[in-house]
């Protein structure tokens, strides 16, 4: 039970279960549509989306920002 109730959800290297791609297709957004709105490389994003990146707080609270939710429900720990 993820906030937002979002069933696609990502987990990887970085321990970081996200919604990002989710909240991304959501939106329709590409990557490098997402990238481009934050400043970063489209890798960086495929990097996170794919749990093999945990973002810098700055980054996680522009992220956040942009889709109108919070950090947590962006980003969880596994339980």
């Amino acid at each position: 039970a993820h906030a937002g109730g979002l069933s696609c959800c990502k987990t990887g290297m970085s321990g970081l279960i996200n919604q990002l791609r989710a909240l991304r297709e959501g939106k329709g957004m590409t990557q490098a549509d997402l990238a481009a709105a934050l400043g970063v490389s489209r890798q960086t994003i495929i990097s996170i989306e794919q749990g093999r990146y945990a973002p810098s707080l700055d980054l996680a609270l522009r992220l956040a920002r942009l889709f109108g939710r919070t950090v947590e429900e962006l980003f969880q720990l596994p339980d």
